[in-house]
Formats: C-alpha cells, sequence, structure tokens
C-alpha cells in the first residue's frame, strides 16, 4: 500500500500585500500526527488557509504537493475531493441546511456521480459516529452549527471529519474555547482516525489537547517559518518555559513577528 504524503516546500504566503508566511516546510505522511505550535501572530492559521485556498491568501512562492500533485492548482472543492479536510477556529453556520444533509452532499461530491453513498449506508455510518461521539440525535436534524454553542460546533467539525474520511486533517485551533469534557470528546474522535490512511496536522497554542492526542512531531513556528522540530517532548517545555525562551535560545527578536 502507498502511503499519501502531504509536502509543503519554501511556502510564502501574503495577505493584501502584507508578508506573512515566509518560508515555510513541512511533511506528512499517511499515519502521522503532527502539531502546529507557536506565538499569536506568526501565521499558523495563515498557512491552513494556504492550503485550503482561500483566495485572501496569495501564495507567492513555493509549492504545496498531495500525493506528487500540485494543491495550489485545484479550486477549493477540488482540494477537498482530493482529501484535504480544515476544520476552523471559528466554524460557520449554514441556515437551512441540516447535518445530515451537508454530510451526505459532501461526501458525495467526494465521491463522484454514480458512486453515491446508499441512504441506508448513511445513516447506520452518521448513528454509529454520533454515538462514539455521545451527540445527541437530534443534532442530525439541526441546522449546521446554528445556535450551537462552541463546544457543540468543535464536536460537529469532528463528526464531519469522521464522516469525510480525508487522507489528511488540518485541525486549526480545535480546542480553542473548550472545556476538559469538550477536549476529551475532540481528542476520542480525532483518536479513531488513526491509521496508515490518515494523516493531521493539529495546530494549537497549548499542550493540553497533546495529552490526549499525542503527536508524531512538534513544530514551533515563528516570524512565518518553522524554527524548531521535535518529539512530544517539546510541546511539555513550551508548557514550563513559554515561547520568550525559545526566543531567545534561537536569536529572535520580538518584532520579527508578525500579524496572522
Amino acid at each position: 500500500m502507498t502511503v499519501s504524503e502531504l509536502k509543503i516546500k519554501d511556502l510564502h504566503v501574503s495577505v493584501e500585500g502584507k508578508s506573512i508566511v515566509k518560508g515555510f516546510d513541512l511533511n506528512i505522511k499517511g499515519g502521522e500526527i503532527h502539531a502546529l505550535m507557536g506565538p499569536n501572530g506568526t501565521g499558523k492559521s495563515t498557512v491552513a488557509s494556504a492550503i485550503m485556498g482561500h483566495p485572501k491568501y496569495e501564495v507567492t512562492q513555493g509549492t504545496v504537493q498531495l500525493d506528487g500533485k500540485n494543491l495550489l492548482d485545484m479550486a477549493v472543492d477540488e482540494r477537498a475531493r482530493a482529501g484535504i479536510f480544515l476544520a476552523m477556529q471559528y466554524p460557520s453556520e449554514v441556515s437551512g441546511v441540516t447535518n445530515a444533509d451537508f454530510l451526505r452532499t459532501a461526501i458525495n461530491g467526494r465521491r463522484g456521480e454514480g458512486n453515491e453513498i446508499p441512504l441506508m449506508k448513511f445513516i447506520k455510518t452518521l448513528d454509529k459516529k454520533m454515538q462514539m461521539l455521545e451527540m445527541d440525535q437530534a443534532f442530525a436534524e439541526r441546522y449546521v452549527n446554528e445556535g450551537f454553542s462552541g463546544g457543540e460546533k468543535k464536536r460537529n467539525e469532528i463528526l464531519q471529519l469522521m464522516m469525510l474520511e480525508p487522507k489528511f486533517a488540518i485541525l486549526d485551533e480545535i480546542d480553542s474555547g473548550l472545556d476538559i469534557d469538550a477536549l476529551k470528546w475532540v481528542a476520542k474522535g480525532v483518536n479513531s482516525m488513526r491509521s496508515e490512511e490518515f494523516g493531521c496536522l493539529i495546530i494549537t497554542h497549548y499542550q493540553r489537547l497533546l495529552n490526549y492526542i499525542k503527536p508524531d512531531q512538534v513544530h514551533v513556528m515563528m516570524n512565518g517559518r518553522i524554527v524548531k522540530t521535535g518529539g512530544p517532548e517539546l510541546a511539555l517545555r513550551l508548557e514550563e518555559e513559554g515561547y520568550d525562551g525559545m526566543k531567545a535560545e534561537l536569536g529572535i527578536k520580538d518584532d520579527e513577528t508578525v500579524e496572522a
């Protein structure tokens, strides 16, 4: 079996003419979970948005390849069909569209015409995933994220991840604003996806999520690029020493950070 690979090389991204990401390099293979950490304003979310194709973020240099194919040449929907999933920090509401309809449409969009998921298989799979996340079955008929609490929105993002089964997921501060119980359910969903057919990049400020989702590698991002890589112990060190200690060690000045 060929293992998928997401390869980002020398990525530079600008927003409204301002350079944000400045030479970002990262390779993630199927079966691996990577964590990307760093202070506010270093470009972590910019990397995620650029990979997914948000029109606000202009890639001025570098490549992003999925299994050798250039993602940057693809439209947003094509990137999703190719196997990229982005869970955003602030999930959007979709009024008038139920979670069940949204998920079935998204799954069929990836499968293609003539290969749609059978209705009963979809219902059984959705029920199973919702039970795993201890989500009330009524959520399936609620409009996407409308009236949801912060924790419900994040759990709903993980439900989408589990149903869509992408090759690679980018979780952008999925732990933001979550209490400990919601954090555990998010982690349970992500851990249930672990396999050689799934890779994940977790963008986070805090060690606490990594207590429940153990990463294979931890990367520290400053000034628009990765400045240090290590194992899970690197996240523990950041928790104890903070980013200032890392800046001092690497000789990075405070005024070298960028705007997000």
